[in-house]
């Protein structure tokens, strides 16, 4: 087994606690499912928002979600790019896993696809 970066990003429509909470949820779920990964198979995860978000601590979504109350997450703020994508939350998640680097799926939701149209399948 080796340890493998899976990025991932998602926007939110307002930033609202509620609807960033949700879409945290969503995205790590679906990045783990993807690549058929547990929370004990997971060695940190680093969450990252844009500037406009302030109403929450994505890592405490992570935290929330059934089995993952143990998992290492921290919270920062993107680099403040004049025209970057608003209130975009993106995701590093380091996984352990016998996946080449090459079948890692990389999860992009809603405006963010945008972000990496070339891992998009």
């Amino acid at each position: 087994m080796t340890v493998r970066g899976v990025r991932g990003a998602t926007t939110v429509e307002l930033d609202e606690a509620q609807i960033v909470h949700d879409a945290t949820e969503a995205l790590v779920i679906e990045m783990a499912n993807a690549n058929k990964v547990a929370p004990e198979d997971i060695v940190s995860v680093i969450i990252s928002t844009t500037t406009d978000i302030a109403s929450a601590f994505p890592a405490k979504a992570v935290r929330s979600i059934k089995g993952w109350k143990y998992v290492p997450v921290m919270c920062t703020h993107e680099m403040n790019v004049i025209d970057a994508m608003p209130f975009c939350i993106r995701i590093l998640m380091h996984i352990n896993t016998d996946a080449t680097q090459k079948e890692i799926q990389h999860i992009y939701q809603k405006d963010a696809v945008k972000l990496r149209p070339d891992l998009q399948k």
